[in-house]
């Protein structure tokens, strides 16, 4: 019985840490995950190579780069380089559940019949699919709480919802959302100026990504008297994130997955948090991909 209970305490000093009064502090995925392998997840943040202007910030016409170019393609041939050193298995699209319509262009595409389309989807996602000899890409993308209600006749729309739907606007023209303003010009002309692969790094890293989350939070758009603004931001954007997550859920994945998440750069924070707080997945951060396994 003595010799059990060293080993005992031997096994947990190896594996655990200890706080000041002896008590054995465990790793929590040591009993959530019971040592089972889960996907990998790579989040990509991107802008929209479109720029189709629905989205906060509309970068203005002189600072748009054109995907189309010589350069620009070289430049996206190393991005897509990178990216597929994660060894994806399956990529995930910030598009509807039917993606026909981009696996048609790529068809149409390879055998000179058509240009692939602008957007990231195509230029990025659908070429990985191809470089990767994968067969399918889904399209995990969603609606919000919010629009549904206002819109869907099964539900019975509300004064209160008119009211947080007509507030819950796009950025704004107080001092934070100006700073926030002169933050997304800058990001426009850093784009312009440098390569693709240097500016995925940048929109990546964990602080620009936790700032872009935070223009939802901070100045005029969140800080009401009463709860409409909560209430607006939950039942749209963080709705519709969840659902997202969700989405990506009820595909079946196993241990071995290795997950491309591409989404516009203002959806990646709360996907990244929902992933890290997730037991069912990994993590893989854009910058270590080159660490990955």
């Amino acid at each position: 019985m003595k010799n059990c209970t060293i080993l005992i305490v031997v096994t947990c000093i190896a594996i655990f840490s200890f706080n000041k009064k002896g008590f054995c502090q465990i790793d929590p995925d040591k009993i959530l995950q019971k040592n089972k392998k889960v996907p990998k997840v790579l989040l990509v943040g991107s802008w929209h190579f479109d720029y189709p202007g629905l989205d906060a910030n509309v970068t203005k016409e002189k600072d748009r780069i054109n995907i189309y170019s010589e350069e620009r393609q070289k430049e996206l041939a190393k991005l897509i380089n990178y990216i597929a050193a994660f060894k994806p298995t399956k990529i995930m699209l910030e598009s509807g559940a039917i993606t026909g319509y981009l696996t048609h262009n790529l068809k149409e595409w390879k055998a000179g019949k058509a240009k692939l389309y602008a957007s990231e989807r195509s230029q990025i996602g659908i070429r990985l699919m191809d470089k990767l000899k994968l067969d399918t890409v889904y399209g995990v993308d969603d609606g919000a709480l919010l629009m549904d209600l206002l819109y869907d006749t099964s539900f019975k729309s509300t004064p209160y919802i008119d009211f947080i739907t007509k507030r819950h606007y796009f950025g704004g023209s107080d001092s934070t959302h100006s700073r926030y303003k002169k933050f997304y010009d800058y990001q426009d002309k850093y784009e312009l100026n440098n390569t693709l692969l240097e500016s995925f790094k940048y929109l990546n890293s964990d602080k620009v990504l936790n700032r872009y989350f935070g223009a939802y939070i901070a100045g005029g758009q969140f800080t009401s008297i009463e709860d409409e603004g909560p209430d607006a931001l939950s039942m749209f954007w963080m709705n519709r994130n969840l659902r997202i997550f969700r989405n990506i859920q009820r595909i079946k994945t196993t241990g071995d997955d290795r997950i491309l998440i591409l989404f516009g750069a203002g959806h990646i924070a709360i996907l990244k948090w929902l992933f890290e707080c997730s037991p069912e997945y990994q993590v893989v951060k854009f910058g270590d991909v080159l660490k990955s396994k």
